[in-house]
């Protein structure tokens, strides 16, 4: 199925009584949760692995940040920073399971956790409550951006401006040069089977998507958990961060002007091990670090 076959199939209704709260486009201001500043920013190329959980049954009435009904049953997550809403696919590290999710709101509130989804999509990616999981979770731009126009909140597209009128030119079929040959003009016929693409279906406006139920079996690839304090393009910087942190290690990647340096804690076995990693690094000041997995 693409794409763009799941955004039609997929453009399902909000029962339609005047009181249902509406969605809209959000990404919003700097906040705190679970003592961290967190901040909201537009990002339609973000790929991270970390650490997951299932959320909690929402409360009756309960909204999301967007202003969107809470409920267990959509495919749906929390995200700290990503803009809402965002078309996200997301794998379970740990047995292989993915699947699209939309980021409808913010969260989760425990510290060192990227995600938060929905019982629904817990339970198709194999996740359990009340237990932390292994992630990785990519942005899915086009089908992210075709989401968002669709709401109320997102900027409006740039106006067109209609190009100053040109006269018509003429041309003239110029006879062969003496002893030159012309081939003959063939019609180009398309390719047999071959359709033309499918335009995306208009989505209701103030309408949310809701996701097909898809799952797609991977590979199982879980990995060892690392706190990573920053990335840096100096070795430099990377050491002064370092020696804030007894036990960090640096590794580089590439070389030249496109070297990177990263400092980081670990590998850790357990997540207590790195929840405690973390709050050490939190409280050496350093407000970006995080649990990431590989």
């Amino acid at each position: 199925m693409t794409r763009w076959s799941i955004l039609a199939a997929a453009l399902p209704a909000m029962a339609g009584c005047g009181t249902q709260p509406e969605p809209r486009y959000l990404v919003g201001d700097p906040y705190r949760l679970g003592g961290v500043w967190a901040y909201p920013r537009e990002d339609y190329a973000l790929a991270e692995t970390g650490l997951a959980e299932v959320l909690p049954a929402p409360m009756f009435g309960g909204q999301t940040a967007s202003g969107e009904a809470l409920t267990a049953q959509g495919l749906t997550a929390s995200h700290c920073s990503l803009q809402i809403p965002a078309i996200i696919r997301v794998t379970n590290l740990e047995n292989g399971r993915s699947m699209l999710l939309r980021v409808h709101d913010r969260g989760p509130e425990k510290l060192g956790r990227i995600l938060g989804v929905s019982l629904r999509a817990g339970a198709l990616l194999g996740m359990a409550p009340g237990r932390v999981t292994q992630i990785a979770l990519v942005v899915d731009a086009e089908m992210s951006r075709a989401v968002a126009e669709a709401l109320p909140g997102h900027a409006p597209a740039p106006v067109a401006i209609a190009a100053a009128p040109r006269a018509a030119v003429l041309r003239e079929e110029l006879a062969p040069l003496a002893g030159a040959r012309e081939a003959p003009r063939r019609h180009i016929q398309p390719l047999p089977g071959a359709a033309p693409s499918a335009e995306l279906a208009p989505q209701r406006r103030g309408t949310p998507l809701a996701l097909p139920e898809a799952v797609t079996q991977t590979a199982p690839r879980p990995g060892s958990l690392f706190v990573e304090a920053g990335q840096f393009s100096g070795r430099s910087a990377a050491e002064a961060v370092a020696a804030y942190l007894p036990g960090a290690r640096i590794t580089q990647q590439g070389r030249g002007r496109n070297a990177n340096f990263r400092v980081a804690l670990g590998p850790f076995d357990e997540v207590r091990a790195a929840d405690f990693a973390l709050e050490r690094a939190l409280a050496a000041s350093l407000s970006g670090a995080r649990i990431i997995v590989r």
